[in-house]
């Protein structure tokens, strides 16, 4: 059987903080147009793992690989604009500007003109910034948030603050896009039509996903394979069935003795736990 084609690939990935390892040899992979999530309890290194991906974190140790290219080191700019885009668990919008503004920011990237045509607003600058806006409310339509682009993206609720911030990530036309914790604050409809959406830009856009998710019902329902984290470390990695009856993954959720648990035990009980 032929290797399948990994869009992203890590091999013992270390990163501290100090004397902490907050990711110890983290070895991952995943194949284009599939998603994937990470999932584990308060401080299992999730997020610091997230960033090292996405650069804002260098790794001591280990190797990242983007679509085959080595990326660990480069900046994170560098990395978006190799078409790896993420959101944030705690939301980072511009809230005194409008929602059309706020997605206009994720395709600087993709920009041509220069400071000097940007400062002397040229005909090409204004051309090109006209394309920016028009696909800016483009996307504001497909992520559910249509007839909201003028209004101030602060005053928006949590839930559609959150589809905005997918828009702008959206915005700089990734390939894989990393997504941590994007149905937080979000109420059982919002969660729904978030997790169809998920599914909608896999399927019609062809953007493979990576999501760190503390609702465990999304991340059975949605995941085509999961990797568990703990103490900085991966405990385990399988399809969702096979998670949802490991021991160590349950342990970790539930604590000792809950070996016994099942799938629904750990969907309730995990759901509040893997926050972080």
């Amino acid at each position: 059987m032929s290797r399948p084609a990994w869009i992203l690939e890590t091999t013992d990935v270390v990163k501290r903080f100090g004397g902490l390892t907050a990711v110890n040899k983290m070895s991952f992979s995943m194949e284009a147009g599939r998603i994937y999530s990470i999932i584990g309890p308060n401080g299992a290194g999730k997020t610091t793992f997230f960033n090292t991906l996405s650069g804002l974190y260098k790794t001591e140790e280990g190797s990242i690989s983007f679509e085959g290219r080595r990326i660990d080191g480069f900046a994170p700019e560098r990395i978006t604009t190799l078409h790896m885009a993420r959101t944030f668990q705690n939301i980072r919008l511009f809230g005194g500007m409008t929602v059309v503004e706020n997605i206009m920011v994720g395709a600087y990237t993709r920009l041509k003109q220069g400071a000097v045509q940007t400062v002397l607003r040229t005909k090409a600058f204004k051309a090109e910034e006209a394309r920016a806006e028009a696909k800016a409310e483009e996307l504001m339509r497909y992520v559910g948030l249509k007839g909201v682009g003028n209004e101030l993206a602060g005053s928006l609720p949590y839930g559609a603050q959150r589809r905005v911030e997918i828009a702008r990530a959206l915005a700089s036309e990734p390939r894989l896009l990393l997504l941590d914790e994007p149905t937080a604050g979000m109420n059982p409809a919002e969660t729904e039509d978030a997790t169809s959406l998920f599914r909608r830009l896999r399927d019609e856009l062809g953007i493979t996903i990576l999501l760190i998710e503390h609702d465990m019902r999304v991340v059975m329902n949605i995941s085509e394979r999961i990797s568990v984290m703990d103490y900085g470390e991966k405990i385990a990695e399988g399809e969702p069935r096979e998670i949802a009856a490991n021991p160590k993954v349950i342990e970790a959720y539930l604590g000792r003795g809950a070996a016994g648990g099942n799938a629904a035990e750990l969907a309730a009980g995990g759901a509040e736990e893997a926050k972080a």
